[in-house]
């Protein structure tokens, strides 16, 4: 047996030559195995990643245009009333004070927002994933169950901010630029501060209930349809127990819908919502915990025993 020639304008292919080989107008690679050489970035990383997708896929980013519709709405129409405002206030100076709502009370025009896009991010951004098997997919990362479930909820919490913080944000920043802000930087600060613990208050109740009506299911549409009845409804059968039946006040705190509204109003020593004399700050912050730390509970409990394939 004798070894035969290359071909003409051939070359080798082996060890020695790393680039590719020309053999009849095809090329030949035979680089053999590399070893990773790039940055690790271990969980951290994993979770990074995790939350920029999930955040894209919720927004629809990279998806045909009807995936984008429901959250980029519901995301401008929690900014048209504030828009509305701050455009009356630069063109109507005069005692706009008595019109303009405050910054507790802002919520009460962009309430249904906010569940409407908890409603329907949870369920896209956990049902489908258990559904569609990439649950497992994820999970064979570095990735486990616990990081796996902050990483959705970050990307949650986060599209919740966008409708939580940004509207009063745009309104304190307008209203000070037309000297209709807190008097003093202590004040505009304190007002600030006061922003962002109720945008807190609100996304992490709303992420927490919703992701944990997500967990209960693999479809989305039933549980999109289920947070948008259990938030709502939560209210309308507290306030006929309380209101109706002369039911004792504390059954308020079952009421998903103004539990955290309330607590923002006590927030930003505000009027209105509940009288403290029936649910006092402390019932209102016990409560918006226990619902917290009871979903959170729910959700671990569902994923613990979820049998993964991988």
């Amino acid at each position: 047996m004798t070894d035969a020639a290359p071909p003409a304008g051939s070359s080798p292919v082996g060890p020695s030559s790393p680039g590719p080989s020309t053999v009849g107008g095809a090329q030949i690679f035979d680089r053999g195995y590399r070893r990773y050489t790039g940055e690790r970035t271990g969980m951290s990383g994993s979770v990074r990643t995790l939350v920029r997708h999930s955040l894209r896929h919720a927004l629809g980013l990279g998806r045909a245009a009807r995936f984008k519709v429901v959250p980029v709405g519901v995301i401008l129409m929690a900014y048209l009333p504030a828009a509305v405002f701050v455009g009356a206030a630069a063109l109507i100076p005069v005692n706009t004070e008595d019109f303009l709502p405050t910054y507790a009370g802002y919520y009460g025009f962009v309430a249904a927002t906010i569940y409407l896009l908890a409603g329907f991010v949870s369920p896209e951004l956990l049902c489908a994933d258990r559904r569609t098997g990439l649950l497992g997919v994820y999970l064979a990362s570095p990735l486990n169950r616990p990081f796996y479930l902050v990483g959705k909820a970050i990307a949650v919490f986060i599209l919740l901010l966008a409708v939580t913080l940004g509207p009063p944000l745009l309104m304190l920043i307008a209203f000070s630029l037309q000297n209709l802000g807190p008097d003093g930087f202590g004040n505009w600060m304190g007002t600030l501060a006061k922003i962002l613990i109720s945008s807190a208050v609100l996304g992490v109740l709303y992420t927490a209930v919703s992701m944990a009506i997500a967990a209960t299911t693999d479809r989305i549409a039933v549980a999109t349809a289920t947070t948008l009845a259990v938030i709502p409804g939560s209210a309308i059968v507290t306030d006929v127990l309380v209101e109706g039946a002369d039911v004792d006040p504390v059954v308020h705190l079952a009421n998903l819908l103004f539990l955290p509204r309330a607590l923002i109003f006590r927030i930003h020593g505000e009027t209105g919502g509940w009288s403290p004399s029936d649910n006092p700050t402390w019932t209102l912050t016990l409560a918006w915990l226990a619902w917290t730390g009871a979903a959170v509970a729910w959700i671990w409990l569902r994923y613990r025993r979820l049998l993964v394939r991988r």
